[in-house]
């Protein structure tokens, strides 16, 4: 068990990449340049790089659901792909890069949603549920992630609320949409959430240094 001012997910995903390419866990991990010397660290930083990456394809996706815009979207990839900072950050064993693919996989799935015309469908739900369970990932990275959920909870808000105003549809189907995003967006990040820490706690179940 150790203590961190993070949820588990992200770091849960770097043991896991670390574990499956055999990594054997006993590097410090102190402070930044120590040497790594004959530990295998290679199958950490290529997955946090891959998942760094997938920024790129979302973001396209994302700008091409809103604008339909070839030019929009390929400058919107064109301005990560080319982002100093982001280069960087995608090589190194960092939960930002988790972090950036949950959030950015949130509003690409928000705006997918967005672009179903006839709700209640099978893509209608897969997209929803898809973008509670990207919150999911979002928060449960770091808590940074609660500024996607709040994004995608202020569009959710004026969804509704342009679905309250037809009055050619009856209150119950408003009820209906209300009722949806409530379990897709609330209830399945939540489930998805406190799992993620049933997991952590089950693998790390002995004591350790911060346990108190």
């Amino acid at each position: 068990f150790f203590f961190d001012v993070h949820p588990p997910l992200g770091k849960m995903l770097i043991a896991g990449m670390g574990y499956t390419t055999g990594y054997n866990g006993t590097h410090p991990f102190e402070k930044p340049g120590d040497p790594y010397d004959d530990h295998s660290y290679m199958g950490m930083r290529v997955g946090c790089t891959l998942l760094g990456c997938a920024i790129v394809p979302f973001s396209f996706l994302t700008v091409w659901q809103f604008t339909h815009s070839l030019t929009a979207s390929c400058l919107a990839a064109a301005f990560l792909i080319f982002d100093i900072g982001v280069i960087v950050l995608n090589r190194y064993i960092l939960l930002d890069p988790i972090l950036l693919f949950f959030i950015s996989g949130s509003v690409f799935a928000m705006a997918s949603f967005r672009s179903v015309k006839e709700p209640f469908t099978t893509a209608w739900w897969s997209w929803l549920t898809l973008t509670g369970a990207m919150l999911a990932g979002a928060i449960s990275v770091k808590f940074v992630g609660l500024f996607v959920v709040l994004y995608v909870g202020i569009f959710t808000i004026g969804q509704l609320w342009f679905i309250l105003g037809d009055v050619s549809k009856p209150f119950l189907y408003t009820l209906k949409h209300f009722i949806a995003r409530a379990i897709c967006l609330i209830a399945v990040p939540i489930v998805l959430y406190i799992s993620f820490f049933y997991i952590h706690l089950t693998i790390l179940s002995k004591s350790g240094s911060g346990d108190g």
